[in-house]
């Protein structure tokens, strides 16, 4: 089976800040694994680096005020009609994220402060019926 992870937990430099969430654990657990990289945010076009994005009520906003929402949930959909979802057997995401997070994410006002949810990926993929892991859990 495959493994869906977030692909800065990989390493690559995709977060919003140019940088990565190198998680080594992860790393070890994938081990002998077919793994697929994501970055949600990436594929829905935004670059590296790039302005942060939260949830605030419901929606994906960017801390200029942008509402990015759309652009997001269109390419959450697209990406999940590209992904072998019958051959996954869970997703490791990236904890907090507005797109990956599985237990929690930032509340919308950019202050650090997190709430109960999931991201718009991690969101997604579960009322697809995959499994989703929080980073944290390693």
């Amino acid at each position: 089976m495959k493994i869906l992870v977030s692909a800065c937990l990989l390493g690559r430099n995709c977060k919003y800040s140019g940088g990565n969430n190198y998680n080594e654990k992860v790393i070890e657990y994938l081990s002998g694994h077919e793994v697929i990289p994501v970055c949600p945010e990436v594929y829905a076009g935004m670059p590296t680096p790039r302005t942060p994005i939260e949830i605030r009520d419901g929606q994906v906003v960017d801390r200029d005020g942008n509402n990015v929402d759309q652009q997001m949930r269109t390419a959450v959909a697209s990406l999940l009609s590209t992904l072998p979802l019958g051959e996954v057997s869970c997703a490791i995401l990236q904890q907090h994220s507005p797109s990956c997070g599985v237990k929690e994410i930032y509340d919308g006002t950019f202050s650090g402060k997190l709430i109960p949810g999931q991201g718009v990926f991690a969101q997604a993929l579960k009322d697809a019926g995959v499994k989703v892991i929080d980073s944290s859990d390693f």
